[in-house]
């Protein structure tokens, strides 16, 4: 009986190999042109590239697409023309902020219209609403969502997939989000968000950086049951094909106007705390959220004078000569947020009129929390500030996981 099942495995064991051989085949037949080590790498597809899994289930409904200039195939092709030349019947197009093509300034309100190519109603979502209403979205079937996110918290794109996803459950509308790559995914830093201090920069208790893509993203709003009323949504996921957590992905357009390129957006973490000060991230100069500084930081070495730029109509400082830091070269950690710009312009500032941080506390709602701003005015260490974050977040990384898709 010993030696039938030592052959018996053996001969499973065979099969097995057999198995796989095949599974490799089809793997290397279906990525012919590449090179080995290239394989992972280039047969990487976004949600948008898979069709094939979308594209059924929007037959014969009435579709509301949510996208921007992000919204592309791998070929250049706008998912909304992709979507209109597969017949799919596209009745509205919603857009976030910065807009349907992506050029509004942050926080400019941005006006419904109609898209000059295909004719379709265009209905801002940052502008007199942030949720679809009822009427807007009379006779639709499905919401297809697909926008480049940057995987950061008070980056509004998580907060307009939110407010779509309550419309969706209040009207019985299936929302499909066509998943892309998080530039910041693989970890978790950061402040966790207080309850009382949830805004359109800050609408969930989760860290600065939460490291899910926004298709995991949605989906823990959904299970958690974040949404007004505890509702839940038909959610559906259109996952990426071969995607890594801890693999950068270039991606397919800037992600709003002042993220111009790869080092903005390692920054833009770290920098964007500066909002909430009286320090400028360079909007209005070629180097957006890679540059900081002020008139009232002498100290520092750089100089630059922020003006009206596309992007920019009115930038924070226009026309003040700011003193700060060029960071555009530095190397960008990509696994934590880091502070010492922060701290080094707090301890640099010299203004008696007008205090660091803007009067409307702006940085509480980016931090989530008032505490920051506290541990910086009384001279906390960066190691300090820290780790008054790790509790919050191995309590967030419990239910992360429960919501992750993709592998390391």
């Amino acid at each position: 009986m010993e030696k039938y099942n030592g052959n018996f495995k053996r001969i499973g064991l065979i099969a097995k190999i057999k198995d796989l051989v095949l599974i490799v085949l089809i793997f290397v037949g279906f990525c012919t042109s590449l090179k080995a080590q290239n394989i992972g790498k280039q047969c990487f597809k976004t949600g948008a590239d898979r069709p094939e899994l979308y594209l059924p289930l929007l037959k014969n409904k009435n579709v509301a697409v949510v996208t921007n200039q992000t919204g592309l195939l791998s070929d250049g092709t706008f998912l909304v023309d992709f979507l209109i030349g597969n017949k799919v019947a596209v009745h509205t197009i919603f857009a976030p902020e910065h807009g349907f093509r992506g050029e509004a300034d942050a926080g400019e309100h941005v006006k419904n219209g109609t898209d000059s190519k295909t004719g379709i109603p265009v209905i801002s979502l940052y502008g007199s609403y942030k949720k679809p209403t009822a009427a807007q979205l009379q006779n639709i079937d499905v919401i297809l969502f697909d926008i480049q996110d940057v995987g950061v918290r008070f980056y509004t794109y998580i907060s307009t997939l939110t407010y779509l996803m309550e419309a969706a459950a209040e009207n019985s509308i299936e929302i499909i989000v066509l998943d892309r790559p998080n530039p910041h995914d693989g970890y978790t830093d950061g402040p966790v968000l207080q309850t009382k201090y949830q805004s359109f920069v800050g609408m969930h208790r989760v860290p600065v950086v939460y490291g899910l893509t926004i298709g995991e993203y949605g989906a823990m709003v959904n299970g958690e049951r974040w949404m007004q009323g505890s509702k839940q949504a038909q959610y559906t996921l259109i996952p990426m094909q071969n995607y890594h957590k801890k693999q950068r992905y270039k991606l397919s357009g800037r992600p709003s106007p002042n993220l111009p390129n790869d080092q903005a957006i390692n920054l833009y973490p770290s920098l964007c705390f500066f909002e909430g000060t009286r320090v400028s991230v360079g909007r209005g100069t070629a180097l957006p959220f890679q540059i900081y500084g002020s008139p009232w930081t002498k100290n520092l070495p750089y100089t630059f004078t922020p003006k009206p730029t596309a992007g920019a109509k009115d930038p924070f400082l226009n026309g003040k000569t700011c003193y700060g830091e060029n960071l555009s070269l530095a190397a960008a950690n990509l696994r934590q947020l880091d502070l010492q710009w922060l701290l080094r312009a707090y301890k640099n500032y010299k203004n008696p009129k007008q205090d660091f941080f803007l009067s409307n506390l702006f940085f509480d709602k980016l931090a989530g929390t008032d505490e920051f701003r506290k541990q910086i005015i009384a001279g906390k260490t960066e190691e300090q500030i820290r780790d008054s974050w790790k509790k919050g977040l191995q309590d967030f990384e419990k239910m992360r996981k429960k919501y992750v898709i993709y592998p390391n």
